[in-house]
């Protein structure tokens, strides 16, 4: 382990102070230390790595691009989005075998999967951006869905090997360990207040202020708490369960394949995954800009995984959670400059370890001064949203007609 990880306890200065610790600020935290070995770096994590939300995802690196964002009409766009994306999972891929992270790292690839004619059709649109753009992917009906991942829920499916599955706390907490050694990390210190200082900017924590030359905001949704990204994104909190280990007699019904992961056809519906230890876990539910308790979720996240397998009713729950994502209407990125000095890169859409790690070491690269990637023409830019209460009105009344599109998803 590093040293430094204690909180925050005195005022400080540094050329760049990095406000979130997930993949996005540790890719910038590294590219910083890279391009400029001579900068004074620190990062601020608001709790512990590896218990925020980068540790509470489903663990999912995909290397192109996620359902939702595909464009056939964009084709030569989207390829270039893969591109960058296939070269970001290449780089956590070497690094993970140099530091030798420990983190079940398997190249499983993934499926995506309908159980009705709607998510059909959607699959159906995103085999024809797959087969444009010359992505292998396979075709699988209800038996052979079965075969693989032991269940007869899904009436078509889609398997693309463009994908790994990793412990996505193992690997937060192996890449936090190996910054360079011009940074310093903190953790349990949240930013509180961010302000314009004698042409630096001065983030507050609860212990102690950091005063800095340059800042990069890499805490998604979080960085509307300091005032930033409110008319472009909101916090949707969503829901995981992990069951204890399942014995064989039960592995053996789970299919042949000894990883995997479902991705819906919806992007409201379930997500679900075999791990290496032989559990499953199951991602289901949304809740807008509000946290609830574990026990309020956990009936529906057991029905959502029974209805997929009958047999696991019994099966128990080691651990149900939820996490924040940060979204945008459009499921475009902020991203870039947003006062001088002051960089951001947030709403992630679900997309967060491999994209994040991209958008991260790019916005270390704009931050240096460096000539990079244009993200926001090719990922888009996060449109406006008109302020709550009309926002979470708007949200209510697409979230209802979505639920009802996805409902044989969820």
């Amino acid at each position: 382990m590093r040293k430094n990880l204690e909180p925050l306890k005195q005022n400080i200065h540094c050329d760049v102070t990095i406000i979130g610790a997930g993949y996005t600020g540790i890719a910038a935290a590294r590219r910083v230390g890279e391009l400029s070995p001579n900068s004074d770096i620190v990062v601020l994590e608001a709790s512990s790595i590896g218990e925020g939300n980068p540790g509470r995802n489903s663990g999912f690196l995909l290397e192109v691009a996620l359902a939702h964002e595909f464009d056939k009409q964009n084709l030569a766009r989207m390829q270039q989005c893969n591109q960058l994306i296939q070269q970001a999972m290449r780089s956590l891929r070497d690094d993970i075998e140099r530091y030798k992270i420990d983190c079940g790292l398997s190249h499983s690839g993934t499926y995506r999967a309908a159980a009705s004619a709607t998510g059909s059709k959607s699959l159906d649109r995103y085999k024809a951006f797959l087969d444009a753009a010359g992505l292998r992917c396979d075709t699988l009906d209800t038996a052979d869905l079965s075969s693989r991942i032991g269940t007869r829920f899904y009436r078509k499916g889609i398997y693309s090997p463009h994908c790994y599955l990793a412990q996505p706390a193992a690997l937060i907490r192996g890449l936090a360990e190996r910054l360079p050694d011009n940074a310093r990390m903190y953790e349990n210190s949240p930013a509180l207040g961010l302000e314009r200082k004698s042409n630096c900017w001065l983030v507050k924590t609860p212990h102690g202020d950091v005063l800095a030359k340059k800042v990069i905001l890499a805490n998604n949704a979080f960085c509307k708490a300091l005032g930033f990204g409110q008319e472009r994104l909101v916090a949707m909190y969503t829901y995981a369960a992990l069951t204890e280990p399942l014995d064989a007699f039960l592995l053996a019904q789970c299919g042949e394949d000894e990883q995997w992961g479902v991705l819906p056809a919806h992007r409201l519906g379930s997500t679900l995954r075999r791990t290496a230890d032989g559990r499953l876990l199951i991602r289901s539910l949304y809740r807008y800009e509000k946290d609830c308790n574990a026990s309020d979720v956990e009936p529906e996240l057991r029905s959502a995984l029974t209805r997929r397998f009958p047999q696991l009713a019994n099966v128990p729950f080691a651990a149900v959670w939820g996490g924040a994502t940060g979204f945008t209407f459009n499921a475009a990125p902020l991203w870039g400059e947003l006062r001088p000095e002051l960089y951001i890169s947030a709403g992630c859409n679900g997309g967060g370890i491999v994209k994040g790690t991209l958008f991260g070491k790019l916005l270390a690269e704009r931050t240096l001064g460096h000539d990079t990637v244009d993200v926001s023409s090719l990922f888009g830019t996060a449109r406006y949203m008109p302020p709550d209460p009309l926002r979470k009105l708007g949200f209510s009344v697409i979230a209802a007609v979505e639920r009802f599109r996805a409902r044989a998803e969820v």
